[in-house]
């Protein structure tokens, strides 16, 4: 029989999340990510022969980064340490570190250090942790959902291994639902039935965080009132009460990233995807002007003067979406996004920008042409300005410096209302 403090570990268990109660203990029931931990993979290897250097898991919750963590440090013949990066600073990390120092020297024993949400320590905690992974008396195993080559320092990664964990697929979901219905602890002991279709339900509208599809079935289980019986059902419509549908989270990479494929969908002409991408992104949660102003950028950069509209109807959308804010403004941005992305394309607006960048460089010095000084302010002047409306609205005389007065710097494209362009400059030069 055991003893009140036996007692109250096995109570405190019980009072643990799904979710932690049904985190993998070994290789064998760790769900998903089968190329990373796949029979033949590098990194199951490394885990069997107890060589894991210092690595880094990346990718997004409830993908089995610090599960997998755990794993490691089960099986390890090394101490191990935890901590989180949120609520540890320098000087934990310091004792942290003179222990494992101490181990390694009196016992020849490595420290594996599994710190979740390492993006959040700054340089200087880091740079803290480079002597003891450089001496290789610590191993660091850090977990985050942020990509770390943005968010973590230069020197932690050329020391570390990153493997990145992808979404879970749903199978791999219901798989893990249907093993907690069974082989948990409390679940096992109840009158429980969990229907197929609701198994299917959560596992598909999880969006591939296992964490949010535990969490949604004990939802279900502890808010769902036995019969007479004493038996508890979990059905499709218990199952839809019990889980938001949930956004992808996008950390600072996967938004730029998609940030990215919006920008080049509109270049490309291609509004299916531009409009797709743009709901992608405000289903996240990204303010929506982001997207406008971007909008804004590309009606110039990409469609400039061979459709002008462009520009207005981006302008007017930021301005719509400004002032309605969601949904209404919604509309007329996605409007604006269709007409930049259909418009006739030309960069011909960049190119004059960069080769007046490289007239200026060549010669910063070089003079305003003497009819074109401002003459109140000039006792020099000489006169010889054309008033272009004396003579119709157009006449022949140089506006460039000297030095480059036959430098084309504009060269319309003959795509959309550019091609006018075309033939106006040529009449212009005949007859000049």
């Amino acid at each position: 029989m055991g003893d009140l403090f036996d007692l109250l570990n096995d109570n405190n268990a019980k009072l643990k999340p799904l979710a932690e109660r049904m985190r993998a203990k070994d290789l064998t029931d760790f769900v998903g990510q089968s190329a990373l931990v796949g029979r033949n993979s590098l990194l199951r290897r490394a885990i069997a022969a107890d060589t894991l250097g210092n690595c880094i898991f990346y990718g997004p919750p409830g993908t089995g980064k610090t599960t997998l963590a755990h794993i490691i440090a089960n099986i390890t013949r090394s101490e191990c340490v935890k901590m989180n990066a949120v609520l540890s600073g320098v000087a934990e990390l310091r004792t942290v570190m003179d222990d494992a120092h101490n181990k390694f020297r009196m016992y020849g024993k490595k420290t594996v250090l599994i710190l979740d949400e390492c993006h959040r320590w700054n340089k200087a905690q880091s740079d803290a942790l480079l002597a003891p992974i450089e001496e290789g008396y610590l191993v660091l195993i850090g977990t985050t959902t942020e990509n770390p080559l943005i968010s973590m320092t230069k020197a932690i990664l050329s020391r570390c291994r990153i493997f990145k964990f992808e979404r879970l697929g749903y199978p791999d979901v219901a798989i893990a639902l249907r093993r907690a219905v069974k082989e948990d602890e409390i679940y096992r002991n109840m009158r429980l039935t969990v229907t197929d279709d609701a198994i299917e339900y959560i596992a598909k509208m999880c969006c591939g965080d296992l964490r949010t599809a535990y969490n949604s079935l004990e939802l279900a289980v502890v808010t769902t009132s036995p019969d007479e019986s004493g038996a508890v059902l979990i059905d499709k419509s218990v199952a839809e009460q019990c889980i938001d549908i949930k956004n992808y989270s996008v950390d600072e990479s996967t938004f730029y990233d998609m940030l990215s494929a919006f920008c080049k969908s509109l270049r490309g002409s291609d509004a299916d995807a531009a409009v797709y991408w743009s709901q992608r992104l405000i289903s996240a949660g990204i303010d929506p002007l982001i997207v406008a102003r971007r909008l804004v950028a590309h009606s110039a950069e990409d469609v400039g003067m061979a459709d002008p509209m462009a520009m207005v109807s981006a302008g007017s959308a930021m301005t719509a979406v400004e002032k309605l804010g969601l949904p209404e403004g919604q509309i007329p941005l996605t409007e604006a996004i269709i007409y930049v992305a259909e418009a006739s394309k030309s960069n011909a607006v960049v190119r004059a920008i960069s080769a007046a960048e490289e007239l200026v460089r060549q010669k910063p010095e070089a003079a305003v042409p003497s009819h074109l000084i401002n003459p109140p302010y000039r006792v020099d002047y000489k006169g010889g300005y054309k008033y272009p409306h004396d003579f119709g609205g157009w006449v022949q005389q140089t506006y460039l410096p000297k030095e480059f007065e036959d430098a084309e710097i504009y060269v319309p494209s003959a795509n959309g209302a550019e091609a006018k362009l075309i033939r106006a400059k040529k009449i212009k030069k005949n007859k000049g």
